[in-house]
């Protein structure tokens, strides 16, 4: 016997093992076909079983996520019991550290995806067997909606069962920390090291998956006023009194997630009454039928909700991903005659300086009190537009992990469209209370007389035009990404769009404002910035870029759009050179 086919008989043992313990019939009985087919002599069945049995999957920052289906390195039952019990053992035994005597706390939410609900309860009964008060979502809600009730029900821990933006095939498990797990900027955030290598540890030291115990009950299914409570506290967000205008025409998509009732409900409760949902994309459903990918961000999959603003002569197009803790905005835009979706950091922007002049009508202490943040990859405007206001700002690492702990916060956001606007309430990206803020800004400037377009005009007469844009090369070899890198480690480009590079920075060395991270940051002479990084959750090398451009009169704004575009161009040519594309 070939040392190849020793390590085929294994897998299959390896394989009925697994179906002969798997709680799930569904996904025993599909493993034990495939196995039957692998042995038959299917490749494509071997190549599938070979990769679902390919290692563990790793618990990390972003919790764990992957496809749905049989083995170690798939999400099943299996997985996220071990998950679940190895998450009740660091919890147990932090708050006992943190608060002897103490009775941990954690609440568990899931999305409408496929085995979401069971993932949640299964993790509920784990947690309360293990001793932890465990308090369970009444339905399939909104990311943002579990995110504030770990700080509304003082609790210890979270969980979110969903896989958000990603493909149907996939499921996910988020973990956010609370009360005498961290420190208070850092209550009701996702997770960060070290807490992810901790939690990981705790999972591998479980023992046999019959060995975790289940109760059969004892858990809170909380009320439908954990839903209300949060829909009132998103909706008293608005400015009813600086910004009264309520006269906006509102298209809105939930992408088939949960957020589509929460979302209406509170832009109601905040005065918008006109908001029509895509009739297509407005209830739940795992399959996301009408969209190639489930993200606003990709090509596509807005254009159901565009057509329903065109055909209504609406003011603006509000979008969520399927877990709604993003949001996506698109107008029509005077510059070029058509609706298009705004950048993240266009909307970032409009956010920031709207949060601005939201606080100026506080008085307050000078220097400012609150700290504006973004990501290190986001758009340097809202540093300008937050120092120009006497503001303290932030850049962190990419992920709301990062910016959610900054201390002080009282705005962050980062570019793949997630913003936090109300931090004391939800210490996450939200879509929901960042739609509310949206419309009341998109109002006040109806009301005016102008649109968004106009609004984000005026902020680059004052900060200068700041234009984005990004790259992204997928690779079958994760192996590529370490390559790439490498290769602009040992050959570091001398020039970007015709402009020198002036400032050279490998995040992989971290400094006093950032913890390390595998990234290279290139400011040229004329303020153009590059960034590119590994991503962290997908095969993917991330290419971000920025230039700036001064304008001084509305006349000049036409040809500042045009030499960005141009520069962002060139810039983009020489980032590809570099790569050797």
């Amino acid at each position: 016997m070939t040392s190849s086919d020793a390590a085929f008989e294994q897998l299959i043992s390896d394989a009925h093992q697994w179906a002969a313990q798997d709680p799930d019939p569904a996904t025993s009985a599909a493993l034990l076909e495939l196995a039957g087919h692998a042995s038959g002599g299917d490749a494509g069945a071997a190549q599938q079983l070979a990769d679902s049995f390919n290692g563990t999957l790793q618990f990390g920052t972003a919790g764990l996520r992957a496809a749905l289906g049989p083995g170690p390195n798939r999400m099943n039952r299996v997985v996220v019991r071990r998950a679940a019990a190895g998450l009740a053992d660091f919890l147990t035994e932090t708050v006992a550290a943190a608060a002897p005597g103490t009775r941990p706390r954690a609440v568990v939410g899931y999305d409408a995806r496929y085995n979401s609900d069971i993932f949640a309860e299964e993790t509920a009964a784990i947690f309360t067997a293990a001793g932890i008060e465990t308090f369970l979502m009444p339905a399939a809600l909104p990311t943002p909606l579990l995110a504030y009730a770990v700080r509304v029900l003082d609790c210890d821990g979270g969980v979110m069962v969903t896989a958000s933006h990603n493909p149907p095939q996939d499921n996910g498990y988020k973990v956010y920390l609370g009360r005498h797990a961290v420190t208070e900027s850092g209550r009701g955030s996702q997770i960060v090291a070290p807490y992810d290598e901790q939690i990981a540890a705790k999972i591998d030291a479980v023992g046999a998956l019959n060995s975790i115990e289940l109760a059969e009950s004892g858990w809170t299914v909380l009320p439908g006023s954990i839903a209300t409570d949060y829909q009132a506290a998103m909706a008293g967000l608005v400015d009813r009194e600086h910004f009264p205008a309520r006269d906006l025409k509102i298209v809105l998509t939930p992408m088939h997630g949960v957020g589509g009732g929460t979302a209406v409900a509170v832009l109601n409760a905040a005065g918008f009454t006109d908001v029509t949902l895509v009739a297509e994309q407005a209830e739940p459903d795992p399959d996301f039928p009408t969209v190639a990918f489930p993200n606003p961000e990709e090509p596509g999959a807005l254009d159901l909700a565009l057509e329903a603003a065109g055909s209504l002569d609406a003011d603006i197009v509000l979008a969520n991903d399927p877990d709604a803790d993003r949001a996506a905005v698109a107008a029509f835009d005077p510059a070029t005659g058509a609706w298009r979706m705004l950048r993240g950091d266009e909307v970032g922007a409009l956010l920031g300086a709207h949060i601005v002049s939201r606080l100026a009508f506080d008085a307050g202490e000078e220097p400012r009190a609150g700290v504006f943040a973004n990501s290190i990859v986001s758009s340097r405007l809202l540093s300008r537009i937050a120092a120009a206001a006497g503001y303290a700002h932030e850049e962190t690492l990419t992920g709301f992990k990062w910016i959610s702990r900054v201390p002080g916060l009282v705005y962050g956001y980062e570019e793949a469209l997630g913003y936090c606007v109300a931090p004391d309430l939800v210490r996450d990206k939200d879509g929901i209370s960042a739609a509310v803020l949206i419309a009341e800004l998109a109002a006040a400037a109806k009301a005016d007389g102008k649109t968004i377009f106009d609004t984000l005009d005026e902020l680059y007469l004052v900060h200068g035009l700041h234009a984005s844009d990004q790259l992204s090369i997928r690779v079958a070899d994760l192996g590529l990404l370490d390559a790439m890198m490498n290769r602009l480690r040992v050959n570091p480009p001398e020039a970007f769009g015709g402009s020198a590079v002036e400032v050279f920075t490998d995040l992989a060395e971290g400094s006093e404002q950032l913890p390390p991270t595998d990234g290279l940051l290139y400011l040229t002479r004329d303020q153009s910035r590059v960034i590119i990084r590994p991503s962290g959750t997908e095969p993917k090398l991330k290419c971000y870029l920025e230039v700036i451009q001064p304008v001084e009169s509305a006349a000049e704004l036409s040809t500042a759009r045009q030499a960005a575009r141009t520069s962002l161009d060139e810039v983009l040519r020489d980032v590809r050179e570099a790569l050797g594309l």
